[in-house]
């Protein structure tokens, strides 16, 4: 990873669609009276996604039930917990769901319920994803991952051909990286690369923190179950397993399809760490949404789906975003930016698998490369 600064995006057109385009949605709160935070009906819609999580849990401690069902309430659990990270935590750690201060860092810390680490998560994805969109080895988002390809830019291996074919496979492996590996790796690599620079006094007591949630997690979801109420471990870790196969599938699902897929453009930066662009240009040209018009979609991916919207603003709430597109895009128009999306849900995962064929292809100079 790259030094967090090195890459500078430069308005060298003198483009005033960002200036035209905030003074248009700071209007449109103003002249409604609303907040840009979130309200009760994001309050109510928590409860649903915690409660979506927690009660079949519970269930699984108080019932024990048969091995079939305990499976489907572990599916239910990986829908809910996918659900919170989606609507309520990413809300939260960009300190949109509420005016409240303390309320945003209670549910920014919802994400210790998938046994991650909002510490890492702020670092990672409001710093380096949302400044650095789709640039390779900045935004970590587009890392290549083991046996997928996400970048025009990377190294293409042989493998890479089939990749649409296997990637749900390895999307379903995500969060379970995640709470095992994937924070303890970003910990000390965002401290040698600056991305952190807090002092190490401030360091120690974060990593303490996240050695004890994770510590808590595991024994809630695997140790607890056994010891306390005598379901049996390979049960558990069979649903626990299920569990993080569903949430890693639909939190890649839905965070690909936002920024991989068929208009999406992937810019390098000069020698000297120039992108010769405008920041709001380029979330444009790196982002899409999909299926803005599906109330129960938007409901539960926390209007992930108006991806556009919450790159530019993400300090909104996504329960306003359906209201802002329209402004967004007429904007977006006027100034002949295009505004990439897809009509439905299926739309859009096509384009992710065209993507990810089209990112594997193999050309003659990279087989001689990889066959070296």
């Amino acid at each position: 990873m790259k030094l967090k600064g090195k890459v500078k995006f430069v308005n060298r057109d003198k483009s005033l669609f960002f200036p035209t385009l905030r003074k248009r949605v700071d209007a449109y709160f103003t002249e409604n009276n609303l907040p840009k935070s979130g309200n009760s009906r994001l309050l109510i819609k928590s409860i649903v996604l915690l409660l979506l999580y927690l009660v079949p849990f519970a269930g699984l401690l108080a019932f024990t039930p048969g091995l079939a069902v305990s499976l489907a309430l572990w599916f239910v659990m990986g829908i809910g917990v996918a659900g919170v990270a989606m609507s309520v935590m990413h809300d939260a750690n960009h300190g949109a769901f509420s005016r409240s201060k303390t309320l945003n860092y209670l549910m920014a810390h919802s994400v210790n319920l998938l046994g991650a680490s909002a510490f890492n998560w702020k670092l990672q994805h409001n710093i380096l994803h949302h400044t650095y969109t789709n640039v390779v080895e900045m935004d970590e988002d587009i890392d290549d991952i083991v046996f997928l390809r996400f970048s025009p830019h990377t190294k293409v291996r042989f493998y890479h051909r089939v990749q649409q074919v296997y990637a749900l496979f390895f999307y379903g492996l995500l969060t379970l990286y995640w709470v095992t590996l994937k924070d303890f790796i970003q910990f000390f690599g965002y401290i040698r690369s600056g991305v952190n620079a807090n002092s190490r006094a401030e360091n120690t007591v974060a990593f303490a923190k996240i050695v004890a949630f994770k510590v808590l997690y595991f024994f809630s979801m695997l140790v607890a179950p056994t010891l306390i109420f005598g379901i049996p471990f390979l049960e558990v870790l069979g649903g626990f397993l299920l569990m993080h196969f569903v949430t890693g599938i639909i939190l890649s699902v839905v965070f690909q399809l936002a920024h991989t897929v068929e208009g999406t453009s992937h810019p390098l930066p000069c020698e000297r760490g120039i992108i010769e662009n405008d920041w709001a240009i380029h979330q444009l040209n790196t982002t899409a949404n999909f299926s803005r018009k599906s109330k129960l979609l938007s409901w539960y991916v926390g209007g992930l789906n108006f991806q556009i919207e919450h790159h530019l603003f993400p300090r909104i709430s996504h329960v306003h975003y359906p209201a802002i597109a329209d402004i967004v895009k007429k904007t977006a128009q006027e100034y002949n930016i295009p505004y990439i999306e897809s009509k439905t849900f299926m739309q859009a995962v096509r384009s992710h698998l065209s993507t990810l064929h089209r990112f594997g292809r193999l050309r003659l100079p990279d087989l001689n490369e990889v066959m070296a």
